[in-house]
């Protein structure tokens, strides 16, 4: 995703206030509809946010980094999620987790320098039987173990490659 203009910011945030107002009750449905449309809370979105519910940044940030549910950083272009329920645990997810960690140098929570991966642990993702399981922009990869997130990882990386050449070079994708 690409990050919005300080207008675009505005306008969104306008049709939000008319839909839910200005009280403070308004803030977390604002910051979950923000997230969900921009892909995570960029710092000028808490700051306009903030100004249009008339509170200090510092509280809204606040109540923001409270919960779990928001990020700011923007996701990757493939969003990783590990889950960390029963199921998976005791199947091996930490070994996944800390494996990703190590090839992506980037803790859970964070997106790599690079902008292909982002990394979460999530707490289930609903599928116990196939477990341990990542999702990689919802998709369901099931029973992984930890010899196939390299693998994994590097056909990715080769899709983003072949789709950055292919958006460099249309021509060639017609022939």
């Amino acid at each position: 995703m690409s990050p919005q203009s300080t207008t675009e910011i505005d306008e969104q945030l306008d049709r939000l206030i008319e839909r839910y107002g200005r009280d403070r009750s308004a803030l977390i449905p604002i910051l979950q509809d923000v997230q969900e449309q921009q892909g995570y809370l960029s710092r000028a979105s808490v700051i306009r946010i903030a100004e249009r519910l008339g509170l200090p940044a510092s509280k809204v940030y606040g109540v923001a980094t409270f919960y779990n549910q928001f990020r700011f950083q923007a996701p990757g272009k493939y969003a990783l999620q590990v889950c960390r329920g029963t199921a998976c645990h005791v199947r091996g997810s930490l070994a996944l987790v800390e494996t990703l960690k190590r090839e992506l140098g980037v803790e859970a929570g964070q997106t790599t320098k690079d902008g292909l991966f982002s990394l979460e642990e999530v707490a289930c993702l609903g599928v116990c039987g196939l477990a341990p399981v990542i999702a990689i922009n919802g998709e369901i990869l099931a029973a992984v173990a930890p010899n196939a997130v390299k693998p994994t990882l590097r056909k990715y990386r080769r899709a983003a490659e072949a789709e950055a050449k292919q958006a460099s070079n249309p021509e060639r994708g017609r022939q």
